[in-house]
């Protein structure tokens, strides 16, 4: 089945081939050439492979999603948008995967940061784009990667030049306009040493069934600073795969803030390579409700000494809904005085809800300290009965406890009217009775 629905994306990809942008490119044009093989070879991943054991993508197969060839012309409903545009950033936006000049917004942005469409600077200086594409992530770490290299048609690169701090975070908001449509997109980031920035990806889209096919390249140079957040608000008939991978120099720090509301079935990616002495933070915080399926994969490769990570990532599934984490810590035989946290907590709101989580930790040094913690559950029965002997029902009881769980990511993130959109989503999906968002 899963090499058989690769053949039919292969047959439509020579219909596409010649539109897609860095045709004159030889080194990307090579590129494609690999991934395109090495995606009709393999398909798309399946349960016999370890790390997509507990995700079933069979859903994907079935559909031939059809990807836009140039920019969207659809008419966008500028409410609706509004809602998920951020106020106090700089904004890029892509429609259908491609990016939206007309709906970007760059006013002010410092002259010497470079923020443009992919598609573009592939035409008019792709010198640029070389270095950086394809380095943070290799077509064989898995289809989705292969797919994505092969078929994408635009993105975002953005570079944040050496000892230049951005005073507003950068949001790169993804909108997908049509069904049966396939957004595949491409985005690099460079920050160089000592620079100070913030990026906040958003996925939105119809209420339809439609693919979004993004993978990030993050660099992180020497001593610069980088927080990335993510917030997955896509349909919920909609099907995600978002891909951050990102490489750290000396001294570089990076957070990354995950939040998945959204999609029937939705995977995240998130792969860091550590240098000498840098940081990491991973948060997460996934909400399934009804049958969604959410999928939150991290890899920390510590590679050098003296680098630090923490981890902590929390599910809230009700329903039918399935959350599945996997996290894996792998520390190199010369990355000694390693110091790694990870944990995951998931909170089961009904019988039927599922959580599967899979910690790792590959130690290959002996000078190390690495933990990890685990816990699956429902809601602490003392603490329902604490809040009703002070005169709090039942229900109102159950709901402040697992609002409690879940706002202790919410209350991660810096950037106020982003903290309000993610805020407004964990009340839209679990609604909670006798409190407003002006309150919190």
């Amino acid at each position: 089945m899963t090499t058989q629905t690769a053949s039919r994306y292969t047959a439509e990809y020579s219909k596409i081939e010649a539109k897609l942008p860095g045709g004159s490119l030889p080194w990307l044009r090579e590129l494609r050439n690999e991934a395109l093989k090495q995606f009709s070879g393999r398909g798309f991943p399946s349960l016999r492979e370890e790390e997509w054991r507990y995700t079933n993508v069979s859903g994907i197969e079935k559909n031939l999603f059809e990807p836009n060839l140039e920019p969207s012309d659809q008419k966008i409903d500028n409410v609706w948008l509004n809602n998920y545009r951020l106020t106090d950033c700089w904004q890029i936006v892509l429609v259908d995967g491609y990016y939206s000049a007309e709906l970007s917004n760059l006013a002010g942005i410092p002259k010497n940061v470079t923020i443009k469409s992919l598609n573009e600077l592939l035409e008019t200086d792709a010198e640029q784009v070389e270095p950086y594409f394809g380095k943070a992530v290799g077509i064989d770490e898995h289809s989705f990667v292969a797919f994505n290299t092969a078929w994408f048609g635009d993105g975002a690169f953005i570079r944040i030049p050496t000892k230049t701090l951005l005073e507003k975070p950068v949001q790169l908001l993804h909108v997908v306009t049509d069904p049966n449509r396939l957004a595949a997109t491409r985005n690099l980031v460079i920050a160089e040493s000592m620079a100070q920035a913030q990026m906040i990806e958003t996925y939105i889209g119809v209420d339809q069934a439609y693919l979004s096919a993004a993978v990030t390249e993050v660099f992180v140079e020497q001593n610069a600073d980088l927080t990335l957040y993510k917030a997955q608000c896509e349909s919920e008939k909609a099907y995600h795969f978002g891909g951050t991978y990102v490489k750290q120099a000396r001294d570089a720090r990076f957070n990354h803030h995950n939040f998945a509301f959204g999609s029937l079935l939705a995977r995240s990616d998130i792969h860091v390579d550590l240098g000498h002495a840098s940081e990491c933070n991973l948060n997460g915080l996934y909400l399934g409700i009804k049958r969604q399926h959410l999928d939150n994969h991290t890899r920390i490769n510590h590679l050098e000494p003296y680098a630090v990570s923490r981890e902590v990532y929390k599910g809230v599934l009700d329903g039918r809904a399935r959350g599945v984490f996997q996290g894996r810590v792998v520390v190199a035989e010369d990355a000694q005085k390693t110091d790694s946290e990870m944990n995951n907590r998931n909170l089961l709101l009904s019988n039927d809800a599922e959580a599967d989580t899979k910690p790792q930790l590959e130690i290959y040094a002996d000078d190390v300290k690495c933990a990890h913690g685990v816990t699956v559950g429902q809601l602490d029965e003392k603490s329902v009965f604490y809040l009703q002997s002070r005169c709090v029902d039942e229900e109102t009881a159950r709901n402040m406890l697992t609002f409690a769980f879940a706002n202790e990511m919410v209350t991660k993130i810096t950037q106020k009217s982003l903290h309000d959109l993610v805020l407004a989503e964990v009340l839209k999906r679990f609604p909670q009775q006798g409190i407003t968002q002006d309150w919190l």
